[in-house]
């Protein structure tokens, strides 16, 4: 049995709430489980400097946990960088990009500000599928406003994690799961079923690669739902 009760290829109940943040051009609540992350897209009319003069566009991304978002109260302090956040925004905007064309987005650059409201495991994995969605609305705000010549957004992109606990393969650990397991990946898909990034580890013992296709498999299978929904709450069904 899981910690929760649900089927090894089932994933926590969800839900995504758009136009959260009233001020921002796009936003996305997304509550998988116990854990609510807080995405907002704001868009710039400037470019990084090393990417400025090449007609194409840029989509970065920070990320945070609020201080009480988890078990115990992390400390507030923008002054020392924190490596696991620095890794996990370069995993969100590196993601996501693959998500939009760059240069029908123009000079223009598209920041996602990733909060765990609340964090219960797989904070990550939903920044990203919430960070698709608060991009879809950022870019239908330029359309409508006339500033783009062509729809720049691709696929949707969603990411999900999948592991090994207690000897079984599962989809979507919550906390009690990641800290215990044996194997942990994350994994970030396209609705086509393309791979964009893959980041998994043996924490106890190695794994084989029949066992990763399984992994893969059951990832592939709870993206799968995910895209469902984005394109759901986004109205594309």
């Amino acid at each position: 049995m899981r910690p929760d009760g649900r089927e090894p290829d089932q994933l926590r109940p969800f839900s995504f709430e758009r136009h959260f943040a009233k001020f921002a051009e796009g936003s996305c609540l997304l509550k998988i489980g116990d854990t609510h992350m807080l995405v907002t897209a704001s868009v710039e009319e400037r470019v990084p400097p090393f990417m400025k003069g090449k007609g194409s566009g840029w989509v970065t991304a920070e990320y945070s946990m609020l201080p009480r978002s988890g078990r115990q109260r992390n400390n507030r302090d923008p002054m020392k960088p924190n490596g696991r956040n620095m890794e996990i925004q370069r995993l969100i905007g590196r993601t996501l990009r693959t998500a939009i064309d760059l240069t029908a987005l123009g000079e223009r650059t598209i920041t996602l500000d990733c909060d765990a409201i609340q964090a219960d495991g797989g904070t990550r994995c939903a920044a990203i599928t919430a960070g698709y969605v608060a991009m879809h609305d950022a870019i239908e705000g330029l359309m409508k406003n006339r500033l783009l010549k062509r729809n720049p957004m691709r696929e949707p992109v969603a990411a999900i994690s999948v592991g090994l606990h207690r000897g079984k393969e599962v989809l979507d650990l919550c906390y009690d799961e990641d800290s215990e397991a044996g194997t942990d990946m994350n994994v970030v898909m396209t609705a086509s079923n393309k791979f964009v990034e893959i980041q998994g580890t043996a924490e106890v013992d190695p794994f084989d690669a029949p066992t990763l296709a399984r992994l893969l498999k059951l990832a592939q299978k709870g993206i799968g739902e995910l895209v469902v929904a984005q394109r759901e709450v986004l109205g594309q069904e």
